[in-house]
């Protein structure tokens, strides 16, 4: 992963990296993670280029004013950074957030999407969906107490015991937002996108029509199994795939996702 640019929009410094050599794509991170995120999984040689614009108050991004936080916000930065390179239509996709990103820019914006890849979704149509409320319980927790007290308050509620139960890569990753600084930016993140929705129609998914990729994996209470198998059925042709969950094995679940991004891209 290289850092190959700045990207200015609406007074705010975005930074770009690049994964990969080859074709170029447009490859997002999830909620409160950086470009390293999607270059962990993405094959290097595959002959595609991911770019990754971090999103405000992401990595090495600028955060802006955190009232601002949105997906539509986000999405924006994002299509004014294709319109500014004049890049579409290529692939677009992302983890998590960045797959909920990705799937709005296809329904705004189709002109700039040839292929669409929507990794581990959280969202599909709702605000503030129920599988979020864990990411919601953290930005309250940091918004209202100093890390050390939200974290205890936390790991001593149902929401942790049922994660480490359940899902114990879903309960690390929130474990790592109560040192995430700045901490009033992690918790506006928190609150802000895991209170917000997409801002699209089934009918709007249904009207899709490039070439998709639906990848989830289980024992992901957060990115549940059974949401990506309904994103999947909302997209007309779409691909799923299930790869190997964190939990169970991490090199297995790179490995399963570079495959399967790496054949999906492949055909192309």
């Amino acid at each position: 992963m290289t850092r190959v640019g700045t990207f200015r929009h609406d007074g705010v410094a975005l930074a770009v990296h690049s994964s990969g050599t080859g074709r170029a794509m447009l490859f997002q991170h999830g909620l409160c993670g950086d470009a390293a995120q999607p270059a962990e999984a993405f094959p290097a040689d595959g002959g595609w280029q991911a770019l990754t614009v971090e999103c405000r108050g992401h990595g090495a991004s600028e955060a802006g004013n955190p009232a601002e936080f949105s997906l539509a916000t986000f999405a924006g930065d994002l299509i004014a950074w294709l319109d500014a390179r004049k890049l579409g239509p290529i692939p677009v996709g992302g983890i998590s957030m960045g797959a909920a990103l990705a799937l709005r820019i296809a329904v705004l914006r189709p002109d700039l999407v040839s292929a669409l890849i929507l990794a581990r979704p959280a969202w599909l149509f709702d605000r503030s969906p129920a599988n979020l409320q864990p990411n919601r319980e953290v930005g309250t927790l940091l918004a209202d107490h100093p890390a050390g007290e939200a974290r205890a308050l936390f790991d001593a509620g149902p929401t942790a015991r049922m994660l480490a139960e359940t899902s114990p890569d879903n309960l690390a990753s929130l474990h790592g937002f109560f040192a995430r600084a700045p901490l009033a930016v992690t918790a506006a993140l928190l609150t802000r996108i895991g209170g917000d929705g997409p801002g699209i129609l089934p009918r709007d998914a249904a009207a899709i029509a490039v070439p998709t990729l639906v990848i989830g994996s289980a024992r992901d209470a957060i990115h549940p199994l059974a949401l990506a198998r309904a994103t999947a059925d909302a997209i007309p042709g779409a691909e799923m795939v299930e790869i190997p969950d964190k939990t169970t094995d991490r090199a297995a679940y790179r490995a399963g996702f570079s495959a399967a991004l790496r054949g999906f891209l492949a055909a192309l």
